[in-house]
């Protein structure tokens, strides 16, 4: 059997290879949970950034969370940001790099909870940056509290019972308000938890990379994902309520541009 094995370079001569790990991801092994949509959203980026042959005029920030994990993989510029102050240390990396391509990576924790603030006005602003927004409805890395973005009745460490909607207030559909405002110009939900939804979320962080090289304003996708250690189910539980619960809340497609 072992004669029969065809080695990389031979595959490659053959015309037979489908899939190749990107040299934009680094050869560590990946920390995040089994099953987490982490590791997928870290490639399609790394993926788009070579495609697009941008890797040596890209910088990245992650801040706190479960995002600050992706200076471990992703193998291009990277710098770190306090918690929530991401888009605030993109906008002036961008002002003072111009020519380079700058993106946040952040959770729904960091972004739209003490990060609110530096995310709408940073999008008001129309900073020409692009944003790639976790949403997986929880505080994954923290221990599990009810974030911003915590379905109805969805339970957490904080919100045990469920999320009260009268005492805890409704959850906070960030994209569609930073679609509102007029310094966005390409504004998306996708998600990666099955293979046809993949290519469509690397399609939509593709478009928000070609947008910003042509200085068209701010670009902002969020993906949906499961945080199954955090919501207490399996990968495969998870994802399955994540079809169920998360998507009807958080239906996916392009809001903007």
């Amino acid at each position: 059997m072992a004669e029969n094995i065809l080695t990389p370079e031979e595959i490659i001569k053959r015309g037979e290879l489908v899939f190749k790990k990107t040299k934009l991801m680094t050869d560590a092994n990946l920390s995040y949970c089994p099953g987490c949509g982490h590791g997928v959203a870290h490639r399609i980026t790394m993926e788009v950034i070579e495609e697009l042959g941008l890797e040596e005029k890209t910088i990245g920030i992650a801040p706190v969370g479960c995002s600050v994990l992706a200076y471990e993989f992703m193998n291009v510029d990277m710098q770190e940001a306090a918690h929530g102050r991401a888009p605030a240390v993109a906008t002036g990396i961008k002002r003072v790099y111009p020519d380079k391509t700058v993106f946040t990576y952040q959770g729904d924790g960091d972004l739209a909870a003490i990060g609110t603030a530096e995310t709408l006005h940073a999008c008001n602003r129309g900073e020409n940056i692009t944003i790639i927004f976790i949403n997986n409805g929880i505080y994954g890395m923290t221990g599990g509290q009810m974030a911003p973005t915590t379905l109805p009745g969805m339970k957490s460490s904080t919100s045990p019972y469920g999320r009260d909607i009268e005492m805890m207030g409704h959850p906070l559909k960030i994209t569609e308000l930073i679609a509102m405002l007029p310094g966005t110009a390409y504004v998306t939900r996708q998600a990666v938890h099955k293979p046809a939804l993949v290519r469509k979320a690397k399609k939509a962080i593709k478009k928000a990379f070609e947008l910003q090289q042509e200085n068209k304003g701010t670009t902002f996708v969020e993906i949906v994902s499961n945080c199954n250690s955090g919501w207490k189910m399996t990968p495969v539980e998870s994802n399955e309520w994540l079809d169920k619960n998360m998507l009807e809340y958080y239906p996916l497609g392009d809001i903007k541009g």
